[in-house]
């Protein structure tokens, strides 16, 4: 019994680490060193109990329901993607850039679900960055409560002169997110790479719950529609602010 437990754990692990992407039964059952036969039947009682889904027979496996709400964390709620990823798919067919949906944990900014353009040249980022190098995580750091600013910077210090040079004093930490908050915008080249990052935040009812960003190669975002790639992402997190009600 246990040692079924400790399988039934380490394939929700598994299928966590790319929440978005469905992992299928050969490659799962692989992973985690079982045959397909048992494999099998650890999911279907996971996909009973609604800790994973399976979109359809033969389809891969994706995170459910229930493995979000055990995190206790509405950023992490099931509702959250369903209300996101057809928008942040539509946005990237219009802008032909790549999105990402994001929260914080900690001092890191969490990927949550990527949408990718079809550009031969495109700009990847990691699932898990520290806030402070992210345009989405500065963004949803700028609505942290103040006593929550005070514990962050307390724990994990300012930004460095290297990574965010604007707000390396406290006093233009606090401008910079103050602005940020006012326009309900973050802008973000990466230094050293060429790539311009913008957010804005999703909204559920008062509170901001995550952060909707483009990203694209420098020259790129020089050359293109600036007025309308804000205008686009803007609207799409309002659409997406809409459902989480």
């Amino acid at each position: 019994m246990i040692q079924v437990i400790n399988r039934a754990l380490d394939i929700i692990e598994l299928i966590a680490q790319e929440p978005d992407r469905p992992k299928y039964l050969g490659d799962i059952a692989n992973a985690v060193g079982l045959n397909h036969g048992t494999c099998a039947n650890i999911l279907k009682t996971l996909v009973a109990r609604d800790f994973i889904e399976q979109a359809a027979a033969k389809k891969g496996y994706t995170l459910g329901a229930k493995a979000y709400a055990l995190t206790g964390n509405d950023n992490y709620r099931k509702d959250l993607l369903e209300a996101a990823t057809g928008e942040m798919n539509n946005l990237t067919k219009e802008l032909n850039e790549n999105a990402l949906l994001a929260v914080m944990k900690g001092n890191q900014r969490i990927a949550l679900y990527h949408s990718y353009s079809d550009h031969d040249l495109q700009v990847r980022t990691i699932d898990q960055k520290d806030a402070y190098e992210a345009a989405s995580g500065r963004l949803l750091l700028a609505y942290y409560t103040e006593a929550e600013i005070g514990k962050f910077i307390s724990r994990y210090g300012l930004p460095t002169d290297a990574v965010w040079p604007e707000a390396s004093t406290q006093a233009l930490f606090t401008q910079v997110l103050t602005q940020i908050r006012r326009e309900n915008l973050a802008i973000q080249p990466t230094r050293g790479r060429q790539v311009i990052g913008l957010a804005v935040p999703i909204f559920k009812a008062s509170l901001v719950v995550a952060s909707l960003s483009v990203y694209m190669p420098e020259y790129r975002y020089l050359a293109t529609d600036r007025v309308k790639v804000m205008h686009e992402l803007r609207a799409a997190a309002e659409r997406i602010s809409s459902r989480l009600v």
